[in-house]
């Protein structure tokens, strides 16, 4: 029997779930003041997670930093500012300590023709969607590599598996995504890092423009056209749990009824 192989079935019988797999990991969470970023620091914060919040928004970080049972380091943060990304993660490690987990997830979305579309607007979608998440690898990297584990986990999108051709940017920088993660993967494997994406379809939150709960709960449950982002949050929370010897490379979301991907 090999020692660090963890029986999943023995630990559900004696009332441990894998999610006190991540009693007292540290993990950031960018884009965290809504959506997706904001539901899946709440799933961290559930499962025992020490965290750092980061966004532009800081009202809304201390805001739902205020909310969570869990230590949490407000980190304002601009994702298009390298300067910054840096910081978000020296400020993780000086508080914490150390850093286990790095949610690369915000993002913005522009659908439309392209040649109706503003190329600065594209270039800003790249930066974030692109250059922000090899940035935060590349912080973060360092700390994993010296204790010798870590996770990084990408939301990316169905966008990042086919051409979406109503969407030529952002599928754009979503294959990019892909194609890094797949790569990085095998660079950093034998350093006890796991590389994963999290790639989700329509997802009902405020970056498609639903805010409110009675109608993100019509087009979800009802209509089953949506996810909402409570459905990836707990997602990332599965990938997250898996032994240390399992990697989910691609976990891919799907509405029931989302037939035009």
């Amino acid at each position: 029997m090999i020692d660090d192989v963890v029986d999943i079935q023995m630990l559900q019988d004696k009332g441990i779930h894998m999610s006190n797999m991540l009693e007292g990991k540290v993990a950031i969470v960018t884009g965290a003041s809504s959506g997706i970023g904001e539901a899946c620091a709440r799933a961290l914060a559930e499962a025992g997670c020490k965290l750092t919040l980061a966004a532009r928004s800081v009202d809304k970080l201390e805001a739902l930093a205020a909310e969570l049972a869990a230590e949490c380091l407000v980190a304002g943060a601009d994702m298009t500012v390298p300067a910054d990304i840096s910081r978000m993660v020296e400020r993780t490690v000086a508080t914490f300590g150390t850093v286990d987990v790095m949610c690369a997830n915000a993002g913005i979305y522009i659908p439309g023709d392209f040649a109706d579309g503003d190329p600065e607007a594209f270039s800003e979608l790249l930066t974030i969607n692109v250059d922000a998440v090899l940035r935060c690898a590349h912080a973060v990297i360092p700390h994993m590599k010296a204790g010798g584990s870590g996770d990084i986990v990408v939301t990316s999108s169905i966008s990042g598996f086919i051409d979406v051709h109503w969407e030529p940017i952002y599928s754009a920088s979503k294959h990019a995504v892909q194609t890094f993660v797949h790569t990085l993967r095998r660079q950093v494997a034998g350093d006890g890092i796991r590389v994963m994406s999290l790639a989700p379809g329509a997802v009902a939150n405020p970056l498609w423009g639903f805010h409110d709960p009675d109608e993100i709960k019509r087009v979800s449950e009802g209509e089953r056209s949506y996810l909402t982002s409570e459905d990836c949050a707990e997602a990332l929370v599965f990938m997250l749990t898996r032994p240390a010897h399992v990697t989910i490379r691609d976990l891919v979301i799907l509405p029931q009824n989302q037939v035009n991907v």
